[in-house]
């Protein structure tokens, strides 16, 4: 199934005490580039969370954010150090001694003292909060696969229907090709006779120029090509999966042909087929830069 690189998904996973919540959003991008915003407490799941983005995603500019909810508070512990402060205490002693100062300083101006107080944060429970984030981020890629490959079924069949109108312009100028050099043919004879009057044409002179005009304008092998890389194009948007780059070369190939088609072209009409196809194609192509 064909995927979009524009995509977005939500998950949520929670126990008693805590809760996870991520989100995914991607854009467009020539390769994968992920960008993952966690609280710091959950910093060592990174790589873990980056891997997964994986199995949702080939290309894109994807963001996942992580939302962390704990009911235990900060969970940490704050220990008094009795010897810390009992060193302070002697020390301001022995400075008052040492200058005749007051010996002053109450219990909170201790407190503020390095190391009186030390807190310590908790270990967080690695294993139930991995499982966590997996469940969360499972939610989350499942939504966010979806909604790619809803965007991606959208873009498929606009692209069917531009296909269409390139192989009917395609058509039209092979219907019109042969009747440029006939048309060719009577404006030289309409020429020759406006000189000449009654005098008799060469023909082999004539046929000599009509085939150099033909050749000139022949169009015959881009319009193949052209239709070869349609049938081409069909097959993968059938085919699916990772083709965004595929696509994209195919559609090079296809501006290329249609590129050569109107510098050949000596004939108006022709010249609007084919400048309306370059339209047409380049209207695929940035259709194509969505897709993954």
């Amino acid at each position: 199934m064909i995927q979009s690189m524009t995509g977005f998904g939500r998950g949520e996973a929670s126990n008693d005490q805590q809760k996870i919540t991520i989100e995914i959003k991607s854009v467009n991008h020539r390769y994968l580039d992920t960008n993952i915003r966690l609280p710091r407490k959950l910093n060592s799941f990174e790589a873990a969370l980056r891997g997964q983005i994986k199995n949702f995603a080939s290309r894109g500019k994807v963001d996942v954010f992580v939302s962390f909810e704990d009911s235990q508070g900060n969970c940490s512990n704050i220990t008094y150090n009795k010897e810390t402060a009992a060193a302070y205490i002697e020390g301001i002693r022995q400075m008052a001694s040492d200058f005749s100062l007051e010996q002053s300083v109450t219990a909170y101006q201790l407190s503020r003292f390095p190391d009186v107080f030390t807190m310590e944060e908790q270990m967080l429970d690695e294993d139930s909060l991995g499982n966590l984030l997996i469940e969360a981020m499972n939610q989350a890629g499942e939504q966010f696969l979806q909604s790619r490959q809803v965007e991606g079924l959208k873009l498929k069949e606009d692209l069917w229907k531009k296909l269409e109108h390139v192989l009917k312009l395609v058509e039209q100028i092979a219907e019109r090709s042969p009747v440029i050099v006939e048309e060719y043919r009577n404006r030289i004879r309409d020429k020759i006779t406006e000189l000449l009057g009654d005098a008799k044409l060469d023909e082999n002179v004539l046929a000599t120029e009509l085939v150099i005009f033909a050749d000139k304008v022949c169009v015959d092998e881009e319009m193949v090509r052209l239709k070869t890389h349609i049938l081409h194009m069909r097959e993968t948007l059938e085919t699916g999966g990772a083709i965004g780059r595929k696509l994209d070369f195919l559609t090079q190939e296809m501006n290329r042909e249609s590129n050569t088609i109107l510098s050949k072209s000596n004939d108006i009409e022709i010249s609007n087929y084919g400048i309306e196809l370059k339209t047409e194609i380049e209207k695929i192509r940035e259709q194509i830069q969505n897709i993954e």
